[in-house]
């Protein structure tokens, strides 16, 4: 019997196995989550598609999206960066990542974690919208708008509502899983 999966992740089997292990899991690995910053700041305006196709490039080009590394990147690295065919050459966007490290890092100085911090838009829950069909998957919540505001307020770049919904969706912070699909009850 064939799994039923929510259908945005039908197109390409990279897709689907994101899909499958990491869409809609809870994270609270400070790592993973500035990972996830990163990937939907740069998404901003492009598929998810084209940024899962490169990840791999921008784990390498990001130093492993190490916030205390990309911090101290100089103009000869963001040059580099601007010239690397393997990731979105996006110079806002790049510079954006480095002030984003920065804010990043004084989020984690201040609450401990930015696990801790980020979790508070859900009251550290994961918000299940039991969603029947792909078309109800919301674009953005008061939640988001929430998130969005208070990043922006610190010093973050590229984290409008849309993308902070996505990020919540990414780590786990809402369950956009369509209720058929095989993961839904699983998140």
């Amino acid at each position: 019997m064939e799994k039923v999966r929510c259908k945005w992740c039908l197109s390409s089997e990279k897709m689907m196995a994101y899909h499958d292990k990491e869409w809609g899991v809870p994270v609270h690995d400070d790592n993973l989550l500035f990972e996830y910053i990163v990937l939907d700041a740069f998404q901003a305006g492009l598929s998810w598609s084209t940024v899962l196709n490169k990840r791999e490039n921008f784990e390498k080009a990001f130093d492993k999206f190490n916030a205390k590394k990309i911090v101290k990147y100089d103009d000869k690295k963001i040059s580099a960066l601007i010239n690397d065919a393997g990731i979105i050459r996006n110079k806002a966007k790049i510079h954006a990542t480095v002030g984003n490290a920065k804010a990043f890092l004084e989020i984690q100085k201040e609450f401990g974690s930015f696990d801790k911090f980020i979790w508070q838009f859900t009251k550290g829950k994961t918000i299940n919208h039991k969603i029947k069909d792909q078309s109800q998957i919301l674009s953005r919540s008061p939640e988001s708008d929430a998130m969005s505001k208070e990043l922006i307020k610190r010093g973050f770049k590229f984290v409008g509502t849309t993308i902070c919904y996505a990020f919540m969706q990414a780590a786990g912070m809402v369950n956009d899983h369509v209720t058929g699909c095989f993961r839904h009850k699983q998140v």
